[in-house]
């Protein structure tokens, strides 16, 4: 471009030159200048004509042809329109193939502007939602009314997904996992889970079925046990009568816990709920847990601020609260101190059991309260847990619109804190976790 400004100096000088020679010679030096500006003036009018001309006819030809700085102008013009158009066809490729790959998957996509209004979806999601090419620019929630997704789609917390049934096909159930992008846009993904929904409920039903069936043979066969360990005279059995009495106590825990989970996840939430005292509550479960802590000296001490309550369903509170209190019995070492604190701070209740025991790695954490997970192998086989009891403490926690945190260190202990709604009516930002 500056070879192009220097020639163009050049020319406009060459053309005073001659225009002032001309005019000395004929004795008009101010017309001839006057000419020759007026004339370069016109020139330059001219190539702004032929590119405006240019420009408005979409530049589909072959830009005007001309030297000095226009030249160099039309060429820069050209070669950008060019590189405009290969920039423009390699993301049409890179659209074209987003649009083939998404059209592949079995899963619905749904993009929304800013509005929640629908802007592209894929053959999955026309399938699974009934969209019609005259949907485009109707809002999302015209044609999924279900209450759980308006508030879901409303309150703008994506973190979880959301299960619930088809709009379309009653027997069918779907996933919805929603993601923000660009400017306050949403993507929204629509998986069909049906199946997997249905192997959940054979799940939670074979369970429920099993444990109730196993309590009564198990009752019988305990029974027997105990009369023949009361009746025994040889001591050759009396090892095996106490091992069998153990392990038949253990599978009377687990049976009593598989039962616990199967009405957390069979009953409707609220069923039973009332406004309770957590005073009385945590008092009895540390009578309760000073039996168990007696045989390895433990000391267990409970903190609390009196007369504080919420609303909930008092057996299932005792299990979720006993479950952790056990638990640090259990994994505390002999003379250790486990301490049960109560108190609230802004709209949230919190009860929290801290133990002196091992602790363990916050890799595990996650983890710890899905059925059966063991942080040691034989852990629970040394203490006599069912591993069940941190999944009972999560569902109790999730019907009462509360949630668990963990915290852990190796060789320090483990602090377990429950945080509930007060449901007082009492408002206040939740305060930072302690």
């Amino acid at each position: 471009m500056l070879q192009g400004f220097h020639a163009e100096v050049k020319r406009l000088l060459l053309l005073l030159a001659m225009a002032s020679i001309i005019g000395l010679l004929i004795d008009q030096l101010a017309i001839t200048l006057l000419l020759a500006v007026a004339w370069y003036t016109g020139w330059n009018l001219w190539q702004m004509l032929r590119l405006s001309i240019w420009l408005q006819g979409k530049r589909k030809s072959q830009p005007p042809e001309s030297t000095g700085l226009w030249g160099e102008v039309f060429d820069a013009i050209y070669h950008l329109q060019r590189r405009q158009k290969r920039e423009k066809n390699n993301l049409q490729a890179v659209i074209n193939r987003v649009q083939e790959t998404t059209s592949a998957l079995k899963d619905g996509v749904i993009l929304l502007d800013w509005r929640g209004q629908l802007d592209w979806w894929n053959p999955a999601a026309q399938r699974l939602l009934g969209f019609y090419n005259s949907d485009q620019g109707q809002s999302v929630v015209n044609f999924i009314r279900d209450p759980r997704f308006v508030d879901h789609f409303e309150q703008g917390d994506y973190s979880e997904p959301l299960d619930i049934p088809s709009p379309r096909f009653p027997d069918k159930r779907l996933q919805f996992q929603i993601t923000r992008f660009g400017k306050n846009e949403r993507l929204i993904v629509v998986r069909d889970i049906t199946q997997i929904f249905h192997l959940e409920q054979m799940r939670k039903d074979f369970v429920a079925n099993v444990s109730h069936e196993l309590r009564t043979p198990l009752t019988v066969i305990s029974g027997y046990l105990e009369t023949m360990a009361d009746n025994n005279t040889t001591p050759a059995w009396s090892r095996p009568f106490e091992q069998m009495q153990q392990q038949s106590k253990r599978m009377s825990l687990l049976i009593n816990d598989l039962i616990m989970l199967s009405k957390l996840e069979t009953t409707d939430t609220g069923f039973n709920q009332k406004r309770l005292e957590l005073g009385p509550l945590l008092q009895t479960i540390k009578a309760e847990a000073m039996v168990l802590a007696s045989d390895k000296q433990q000391t267990i001490t409970l903190d609390m601020t009196p007369e504080l309550s919420v609303v909930g369903t008092e057996k299932e509170l005792h299990s979720a609260f006993s479950n952790l209190v056990i638990n640090a019995v259990k994994y505390t070492p002999e003379q250790g101190a486990i301490a049960m604190r109560l108190w609230r701070s802004g709209p949230h209740i919190y009860f929290s059991v801290t133990d002196n025991g091992a602790g363990f790695e916050s890799k595990h954490i996650p983890h710890l309260t899905e059925r059966f997970y063991r942080v040691d192998a034989s852990r629970n086989s040394k203490t006599g847990g069912t591993g069940l009891g941190l999944a009972i403490v999560k569902h109790v926690l999730l019907r009462h619109d509360a949630e668990l945190q963990i915290h852990s260190e190796v060789g320090k202990g483990s602090v377990f804190t429950c945080i509930l709604p007060a449901n007082d009516g009492r408002t206040g930002l939740r305060p930072r976790d302690k």
